[in-house]
């Protein structure tokens, strides 16, 4: 079946996972980091998706890989905030773990429609 929009793709989908996982995963954080860590790792988060969409809706196919390279940049991006998270004990690495399993299928899904529109 031919793709109709960005929306039948499974990173895009999976990548909205990853968004709702996040703001619920963030939602413990404490209050005072409501403009640091949480804000930074929720934008990072529906970045992802965002540049899929993005780049999806463009006319080239480079420009498409180029969007596809910034929606994995900012996947990294939410990975390291996850690590900093657990680190400075906002959250358990017990609590993290769903969402860490949602992003590291997303860098897999990710990493694999990049090279298919490579070749």
């Amino acid at each position: 079946m031919a793709l109709q929009s960005y929306r039948d793709l499974e990173v895009w989908k999976r990548g909205i996972d990853l968004v709702e996982s996040i703001y619920k995963l963030t939602s413990r954080f404490p209050s005072d980091e409501k403009f640091g860590l949480t804000s930074q790792i929720r934008r990072a988060s529906i970045s992802v998706s965002s540049n899929i969409a993005e780049g999806y809706g463009r006319k080239h196919r480079g420009e498409y890989l180029r969007h596809l390279s910034f929606a994995a940049g900012s996947l990294a991006e939410v990975e390291t905030q996850l690590i900093i998270a657990v680190r400075l004990q906002f959250i358990t690495e017990e609590e993290v773990h769903v969402t860490w399993d949602i992003s590291q299928e997303v860098a897999r899904m990710l990493s694999k429609l990049i090279t298919s529109l490579q070749e």
